[in-house]
């Protein structure tokens, strides 16, 4: 197990939080400190971007706020997500005119307020394959979409001739389109966006903890008092005092409420959803696409150097931590996405795969493709509250959801959600440090467009990434085998934003494991070398991290030969755990 001795945190007071929300070794520790000393008003469980959003929303609210994570920020399904902010086009044909109005109210507070550092917009052809019924079917759902609120950051819907979309996706077959429309959405990398939201909570008060996991709930008389946690990097374990406790657990929720001993009030349905990773050269295009199934959408999506193509829908009953893409789900998106590309992909063009569970309630529909995307919220005892269900891109009501139903177990009065006027950290002087980038860039000796790339991932803590290398400019270099990030970037993964483990730094605040061929594993060394001095490893943990790392890649890329999902779960369990002291359920 990878050892590190117990930083000692600075002196400060509880009511002075952390600059930029950093969540450091010195900063972990403190917060287990105030973990056993403290009364909470709210405890969050769950470090998935409801969770997060939930600690924001309190801690805005001027609640005392605790949230724990048994693996990292954004471990489960808030980093395999299809990493679009969008209104959800489709449910306009389940009629969800109120879920696609919240989106989209959403989405606009994203690209203008809250993270215009993260979130940007993305364009999209819908092509079209009807001569008759489809244009007028797709414009007037489109237009309904954009008088909803999609025009107002980003332009609206545009008509093309076949010409005019194979000039905007010349990678499209000529058949496979009679004409189309352009449409724009917004995309975001969903690992970082959730560690932001996570940073912000901290920066206003909230103990944001991860490796912390529940191993019990507390109980006065009929009601939930708290949680006892175990450090799951040492074994320490802690009883967590509080007035109400959120279960914001997504898929895991079932499994906390018969830990806690509670009857749910609803279910649980893991959806399994698989995404793949290809080179930009591999689709010529200058916009996504979305292209229907026989079952769902399929989307193409633009990603830096790179383009996601997914995705499924599929039932998953098997291990909820590390759900296992299988070659069927594989071959299914490149049979799908291949019916309209001039030049087919191959499996040899995937770089990565990921694999994501939807936490969608259960028991409306046989079919999880036909399950709403509705999230809910129930107070299911005395001290606790669950919330399930719903859609990245509404994180920030389901948090605000959360927390309106466990006030009634919080003393006094709480004041209303604040959230939609509060930006993440990093948002504040982002757009003036854009037009500046030029001048950065010539101050610490780089190209312009990599200040850009970190000006997209960090915003204005750009000043305090850079910084790190003020004393050591080698750490300006990229990363061996992964020239798109700089060494300084896996520093401070591990300085300020929590990552504690090499697993973290390389699946979550970087995307290293899904963006090359390798996934990492040429990368790795090098980076338990650079994060090993402040994570105070020893040789020992360096090669343990290494090995662990490595062997979980090589489980992963096993099980998408495998023909189903039994075989590929079998695969992928078989690999060592990062963090080896997580007992089940995990929370």
């Amino acid at each position: 197990m990878a050892t590190r001795k117990n930083a000692a945190a600075p002196p400060r007071t509880h009511a002075e939080p952390p600059i930029t929300g950093r969540l450091g070794p010195a900063e972990r520790e403190e917060a287990w400190q105030r973990l056993g000393a403290e009364t909470f008003d709210i405890v969050v469980i769950g470090g998935g971007v409801v969770g997060v959003g939930a600690a924001l929303d309190a801690a805005t609210r001027g609640l005392r706020v605790a949230l724990v994570e048994a693996r990292d920020l954004a471990s489960g399904t808030s980093s395999r997500s299809s990493k679009l902010f969008h209104g959800g086009l489709r449910y306009l044909e389940q009629l969800e005119f109120g879920l696609v109005r919240e989106a989209l109210r959403e989405r606009e507070l994203m690209l203008t307020r809250i993270a215009p550092h993260l979130v940007k917009p993305v364009a999209f052809l819908y092509p079209l394959s009807n001569r008759i019924w489809e244009r007028p079917y797709s414009a007037a759902g489109l237009f309904l979409y954009d008088t909803m609120g999609g025009a107002r950051s980003v332009p609206g819907q545009k008509h093309l001739s076949r010409a005019g979309a194979l000039r905007l996706v010349p990678a499209l077959k000529r058949d496979a389109l009679i004409g189309g429309i352009r449409y724009y959405d917004a995309q975001a990398d969903d690992a970082r966006h959730t560690m932001m939201v996570g940073r912000t909570a901290a920066h206003y008060g909230a103990v944001v903890r991860t490796s912390t996991q529940v191993v019990g709930f507390l109980r006065e008389a009929d009601r939930v008092s708290g949680v006892r946690v175990r450090d799951v990097e040492d074994g320490r374990e802690v009883d967590v005092r509080a007035h109400a406790v959120i279960n914001a657990t997504g898929v895991w929720t079932d499994e906390l409420q018969r830990l806690s001993g509670s009857r749910g009030r609803f279910r649980v349905r893991a959806s399994k959803g698989v995404h793949i990773v290809v080179p930009r050269d591999r689709i010529v295009a200058e916009a996504g696409m979305i292209l229907r199934t026989e079952k769902s959408v399929l989307f193409v999506i633009p990603w830096r150097n790179h383009w996601i193509v997914g995705t499924t829908d599929t039932d998953w009953n098997l291990d909820l931590a590390h759900p296992a893409a299988t070659k069927h789900d594989i071959d299914y998106i490149l049979e799908h996405v291949n019916s309209v590309l001039a030049t087919p992909l191959t499996h040899d063009d995937i770089e990565g795969v990921y694999a994501g569970l939807r936490p969608l309630l259960a028991g409306e529909s046989d079919s999880t493709s036909k399950l709403s995307r509705e999230h809910a919220v129930a107070r299911v005892s005395p001290g606790l509250v669950a919330i399930a269900g719903g859609k990245y891109t509404t994180y920030r009501v389901m948090g605000a959801d959360a927390v309106d139903a466990a006030q009634v177990d919080v003393p006094g009065r709480i004041q209303s959600s604040i959230t939609d006027k509060v930006p993440l950290v990093g948002a504040d002087g982002y757009h003036a440090l854009v037009n500046q980038a030029d001048q950065l860039a010539a101050k610490h000796g780089l190209h312009p467009y990599r200040v850009r790339h970190l000006l997209d991932r960090y915003g204005s803590l750009v000043h305090e990434v850079l910084s790190l290398a003020v004393d050591n400019p080698e750490l300006l270099k990229p990363i061996p085998a992964s020239p798109d990030y700089l060494q300084v970037e896996a520093v401070y993964a591990v300085s300020h934003e929590g990552a504690m483990h090499l697993e973290d730094v390389l699946t979550r605040r970087t995307r290293i494991s899904i963006e090359y061929a390798h996934r990492g594993v040429d990368s790795s060394e090098a980076v338990a070398r650079l994060v090993a001095p402040i994570l105070e490893w020893d040789e020992d943990a360096i090669k343990r991290e290494v090995e662990v790392y490595n062997a979980r890649v090589e489980a992963e890329r096993t099980s998408q030969t495998q023909k189903d999902d039994q075989a590929a779960d079998a695969v992928r369990a078989a690999a060592p755990e990062a963090r080896p002291q997580l007992t089940e359920p995990v929370s």
